[in-house]
């Protein structure tokens, strides 16, 4: 009876040993996890600097703001000895309406295996300034022969044909400020003629744009009442900025439409020089979205490592108490490292080709992997398949994870208390006291 008892007890020490073993080793792979992940951000940080390099060549994203009438006027002030002094200022004035018709063509350019978005765009402007001549400043004289027009572009380089401004059915050439505004970007400026000011009537405006740029593009509502709508041949646009669209998407169109009033958004009417700072809480746009982020996807699934090595080393160690077939800690390492190399697989092989693909091809490889030098150690065809299903069954768990994005974290919850539950289920009959006593 007491050489049964110490029997027992010897055994359960080394069951609890070698469990203590596998959490170790489970631990330890972490770090090999770890580098992945460092690997898979390193490469989609050479991605960003590449696809930067790209647009550079093109045209960046685009912001556009504009127009705005701007008019010098000069103030009379009094000093403290009486004397006058006048000063030079400028006046900006914000459309009463700003209605812009934004049409882009998406397009996909590639340098090596990374790829950006690039558009082309047709951009028809249009609107009115209401009554302006009929404006007064205090002690000041107002300058109308020497107005002119401002639009603000992120980027000029992406100026593909020339840009006629009419204004009450008078034509004007922009031309470039050769300056950097602070709050409009790369200025373009058309000087007015003396007779376009001199009307009480609203000035109606008209021009149109040919742009390029990448990503995205975003409006600045400068008038008092805008109207914004952009369409475009993309199958997943996303919608950015402080305002939301009404908006339609298909298969292979978008189209949405801004609607923004003045009390929406806080820019004045008219200012004078800097006296504000920037319109970026009022912008709003379009972001071309890669719907395929395979680097984002990789990540995702680097982070379910750790539970994919501690899943599978439970069912190993299941196998070995009940089986009785010693399985080596050096065994189990092998097979963490192979756990491990898919991820290093999936992410190589998607730079290439097709992410769907690519997990297939990496997934099938590691379960053949692991059932081929499975069976070397259990020499069991029944328990190898099982572990064989058991991996397949695991692997397109975590598939179904990557594709949802809203409800991944309640998917993937449920997901691992079901294998939870099936794992306890089956460790319910195992008696941890008695194993192995009777070869003892």
């Amino acid at each position: 009876m007491e050489t049964t008892l110490k029997k027992m007890e010897k055994n359960n020490q080394n069951i609890t040993f070698k469990a203590l073993i596998i959490a170790v080793l489970s631990i330890f792979l972490l770090m090999p996890g770890l580098m992945i992940q460092n690997l898979i951000q390193e490469r989609k940080n050479r991605s960003i600097e590449t696809i930067a390099k790209i647009n550079a060549k093109w045209s960046n994203a685009q912001s556009i703001c504009g127009p705005i009438l701007c008019v010098p006027y000069t103030t009379t002030y009094t000093d403290d000895n009486n004397k006058s002094i006048q000063r030079q200022h400028l006046l900006n004035i914000t459309p009463e309406e700003f209605i812009v018709d934004a049409r882009l063509f998406p397009e996909e350019r590639y340098y090596g295996i990374y790829k950006t978005i690039l558009y082309r765009s047709e951009i028809n402007v249009r609107g009115q300034f209401n009554k302006i001549k009929s404006l007064q400043i205090e002690n000041s004289v107002i300058h109308w022969n020497s107005a002119y027009i401002t639009i603000g572009l992120s980027d000029l380089r992406g100026i593909t044909d020339n840009i006629n401004i009419h204004l009450n059915n008078q034509s004007y050439m922009a031309e470039t400020a050769g300056s950097n505004d602070e709050l409009l970007g790369k200025l373009l400026i058309a000087n007015l003629s003396d007779s376009v000011t001199q009307t009480d009537a609203p000035l109606t405006f008209d021009y149109q744009l040919k742009l390029n740029g990448s990503c995205e593009i975003n409006f600045i509502p400068i008038g008092r009442t805008s109207k914004v709508k952009v369409a475009g041949a993309w199958k997943s646009p996303g919608f950015i900025g402080n305002f939301s669209p009404e908006h339609t998407i298909t298969d292979n169109e978008f189209e949405a439409k801004w609607s923004i009033l003045r009390f929406n958004r806080n820019i004045p009417e008219m200012w004078s020089d800097n006296q504000v700072s920037s319109f970026n809480d009022a912008s709003f746009g379009v972001n071309l979205i890669d719907p395929v982020d395979h680097y984002q996807q990789n990540m995702r699934s680097a982070k379910y490592a750790i539970m994919f090595i501690a899943l599978t080393f439970v069912i190993f160690f299941f196998v070995e108490i009940l089986t009785h077939i010693r399985i080596h800690p050096i065994q189990y390492l092998l097979v963490g490292f192979a756990l491990i190399l898919f991820y290093s697989l999936l992410l190589s092989i998607s730079e290439q080709i097709n992410f769907a693909i690519a997990y297939l091809v990496a997934s099938i490889s590691t379960i053949g992997l692991i059932t081929i030098y499975t069976y070397s150690i259990f020499k069991n065809k029944k328990q190898t398949g099982a572990l064989a299903v058991f991996l397949c069954t695991l692997y397109a768990f975590l598939y179904v994870i990557l594709q949802l994005e809203d409800v991944a974290l309640l998917i993937g919850s449920i997901g691992l208390f079901v294998f939870l539950a099936i794992i306890m289920y089956s460790s319910r009959k195992i008696n941890w006291y008695k194993q192995d006593t009777e070869e003892k």
